[in-house]
């Protein structure tokens, strides 16, 4: 076999194994997987026609995403947030989104501002309204937009390492009624507040707005919860 050869199959075995971890990761955000479900390999690799080899790096990349984890004497099952996490991961984003907020504001550009609006006409689309998907998808990519404008890598980095966790917790916050409506507004007044480079507003704002959905995904933790954790 010749060194372009073993290149290639290895180029494939990445592909092929990405694709695994990008479907599975869809599942578990989607609730498709719910968490604490099990994850038996064997029928894991009929559904998704690969080898066990793929498919346990697979996972290993999930459960360094924090989306899997592994039960003594149960094996691999979905991930369950606690009430402690919740908590703790509203905490941290308030403030890095403050300060991804601030630094959005000043270090912008004209067309990532709009690009932002964008992002708020499309959760006032009746159609993405009615769509958890489509709403995750666009408060998905108002963040990306946020963090790439934002100017800090560090902030991004974090907020893009705690993400797939942020969108379990945003489905939760989401899925409150008439919760769309209001995340539609704080976010159109944090746009409006950014065209003002209004650096310190931006970054209350966004601040409110974490501390807004907390409290919404809080207290479903705490009733559906008997002990609240």
């Amino acid at each position: 076999m010749t060194a372009a050869s073993k290149t290639l199959i290895s180029r494939e075995a990445v592909s092929i194994r990405d694709l695994v971890v990008n479907r599975l990761r869809d599942q578990i955000l989607e609730g498709t997987l719910e968490p604490g479900q099990k994850l038996v390999e064997r029928d894991l690799c009929e559904a998704l026609g690969v080898s066990r080899t793929v498919l346990r790096e697979s996972l290993q990349q999930l459960q360094a995403e924090g989306l899997i984890a592994h039960i003594l004497h149960r094996g691999l099952s979905v991930a369950v947030l606690t009430r402690q996490d919740a908590v703790e991961i509203y905490r941290v984003r308030s403030l890095l989104e403050g300060e991804a907020g601030r630094g959005f504001t000043l270090a912008a550009t004209e067309d990532q501002i709009d690009q932002l609006s964008r992002c708020v006409e499309r959760l006032r689309d009746p159609s993405v309204q009615e769509d958890a998907r489509a709403q995750l998808q666009a408060k998905n990519q108002f963040y990306t937009i946020l963090l790439e404008g934002c100017g800090n890598a560090t902030i991004a980095a974090l907020l893009t390492q705690l993400n797939n966790r942020i969108t379990i917790l945003r489905r939760i916050s989401l899925a409150h009624p008439d919760r769309i409506t209001e995340t539609t507004n704080e976010l159109e007044t944090i746009v409006d507040a950014v065209r003002r480079r209004a650096a310190d507003e931006v970054s209350a704002l966004c601040s409110l707005h974490v501390e807004n959905a907390a409290a919404i995904a809080i207290a479903t933790f705490d009733t559906t919860s008997p002990e609240g954790d």
